[in-house]
């Protein structure tokens, strides 16, 4: 993979993006700073890839106001794009948010998936459990990520390890990424995650992952 041809392709999809000032441009903007920053991380670039990711979680927490009130991808990217960047504060920050757009009771699977990954960013891991067992078992949500969440605040090594496994299996065999950058970004910010409590996972080498 050509990771510089894709970080040049990001960055000029940014600067058009910058090029035309509305609102709807919010959206576009952190999807493209979004994969800007996942190519440099690949490259090893991490100090340039952290400043990409925490403008993508800027420009998505900017675009909420523009949005439905169950666009609930751009609170998840927000807080994935920090963790991914090695914020901790801007993802404690941005986890308070989606807490207090009240993610923990929304419908949606992906309205509690934010709150979630919000829970625990700010280690309130039985909450963070309640939330994602409500994840498993339903049709409209990845059943791996559920469980790698669930095994994960229960802090159960061993089925974490297996789900987290099943995550990255799943994003080799699919065929479409965000902004078409092949990077297997959950599994990075559950590894984050998992890290915090000392349980991240052996994983194979996979030319999804960085190093």
């Amino acid at each position: 993979m050509d990771w510089e041809q894709l970080y040049e392709r990001e960055r000029a999809r940014y600067d058009d993006g910058r090029a035309r000032p509305a609102p709807e441009q919010l959206l576009r903007l952190g999807n493209a700073a979004y994969g800007a920053g996942l190519s440099l991380l690949m490259l090893d670039r991490a100090d340039d890839a952290s400043t990409w990711l925490q403008r993508a979680a800027a420009r998505w927490r900017e675009s909420w106001d523009h949005a439905t009130r169950t666009s609930w991808g751009r609170p998840v990217g927000a807080i994935k794009a920090a963790l991914v960047a090695g914020g901790d504060a801007g993802a404690a920050g941005l986890a308070e948010w989606a807490l207090e757009l009240g993610s923990e009771t929304a419908e949606s699977p992906i309205g509690r998936y934010a709150a979630t990954l919000a829970l625990l960013v700010l280690d309130r891991d039985a909450e963070a459990g309640r939330v994602a067992s409500s994840l498993r078992n339903r049709a409209d949500f990845p059943p791996d990520v559920a469980e790698a969440l669930a095994f994960m605040a229960g802090r159960d090594a061993t089925g974490y390890a297996v789900a987290v496994e099943s995550v990255l299996d799943s994003f080799e065999t699919r065929e479409s990424y965000l902004e078409d950058v092949p990077v297997a970004d959950t599994v990075i910010v559950l590894q984050r995650l998992a890290s915090r409590r000392g349980l991240a996972a052996e994983l194979p080498r996979s030319a999804l992952l960085p190093g």
